[in-house]
């Protein structure tokens, strides 16, 4: 099994034009199918399955769902102009409190699609012009383009889309 670089150690190169927009909400889009391809069949007792105290697959699909609001969040901190992002719990209280592998994995499927596709509408919804707008992430102290916070979202989906496939394929 190959190791999957910690998320916080990864370094994310933000130089490329707004115009690439599109691509990124198709990504962002995609995202709720492919987890939902990835698990097909898969059975509940292997979704659940924890290795050394991490989270289990079923879990990882779970923190997916719990990180919606925070993404919300954060549209509406560029949309206002704020200057800073809205910070997240590093600890992931959340997703560790959530118990979703008590939960039927269907309803964290059909919720993260829900959610995932209002958060797509919404950028959507935005004119276009707010795409360069820029804020400081608050943990990794950067000014970030809307457009790189969208980024920022597919490849954190990736990431624990990965985990997932080699927890499970791996």
């Amino acid at each position: 099994m190959t190791q999957i670089a910690p998320w916080f150690e990864r370094k994310l190169e933000f130089s490329f034009p707004v115009g690439i927009f599109p691509d990124l909400c198709t990504r962002l889009r995609g995202t709720p199918p492919r987890l939902e391809e990835l698990v097909r069949g898969c059975p509940a007792e292997r979704m659940t399955r924890k290795t050394e105290d991490k989270w289990s697959a079923q879990e990882h699909a779970g923190h997916l769902l719990d990180l919606e609001p925070l993404g919300m969040a954060r549209l509406e901190d560029y949309a206002a102009g704020r200057p800073q992002l809205t910070a997240t719990d590093l600890a992931n209280r959340r997703t560790h409190e959530a118990g979703h592998n008590a939960r039927p994995l269907e309803k964290i499927l059909s919720d993260f699609r829900a959610a995932r596709l209002e958060f797509v509408d919404r950028v959507a919804a935005f004119d276009p012009v707010w795409l360069a707008r820029t804020a400081i992430h608050p943990r990794l102290k950067i000014s970030m383009r809307a457009v790189d916070f969208l980024f920022f979202v597919a490849e954190h989906d990736d990431h624990h889309l990965a985990t997932i496939w080699e927890m499970l394929h791996g």
